[in-house]
């Protein structure tokens, strides 16, 4: 059995972190899938998904250490092409990945305490943004 849902989100930009871990579990339990995977895909190549605690603190440092990593201020050739000045946001992108799969058991996500599940948004601008969640499992 599968079972698909969307969510949708308003970002801020810049590696905006967002944690949408009820989202995704409330589409588990609508889904009636009690044992399975969930694949947590974010729609487009300016984001990430991953997972994280998600607290102020570890949200600054993470945010702060993919500046160091791929600064927006950097030169690229993406940015020079078209001239949207966001060649940093693919690159942090496809570093870190559009998604995550995880388990579902008992109908529900198997995850740590702290382990949240987060959007992180790093193109220079607000945005809405579409995440696609497919579950695939048995009742």
């Amino acid at each position: 059995m599968t079972y698909s849902g969307t969510i949708h989100l308003k970002t801020k930009g810049y590696s905006d972190i967002i944690d949408m871990t009820s989202q995704v579990e409330n589409i588990i339990a609508k889904s009636g899938i009690n044992e399975g995977i969930a694949c947590i895909s974010a729609i487009g190549s300016t984001a990430s998904i991953t997972t994280i605690e998600f607290e102020p603190a570890l949200v600054e440092d993470m945010k702060e250490k993919l500046e160091r990593l791929i600064s927006s201020k950097e030169r690229s050739r993406h940015s020079e092409t078209w001239g949207d000045d966001n060649g940093f946001s693919h690159m942090r992108a496809s570093l870190m990945g559009p998604g995550v799969t995880m388990p579902v058991s008992s109908g529900k996500l198997v995850r740590g305490t702290w382990q949240q599940i987060v959007y992180i948004d790093h193109d220079n601008r607000h945005r809405d943004r579409e995440v696609f969640v497919q579950l695939v499992g048995e009742s």
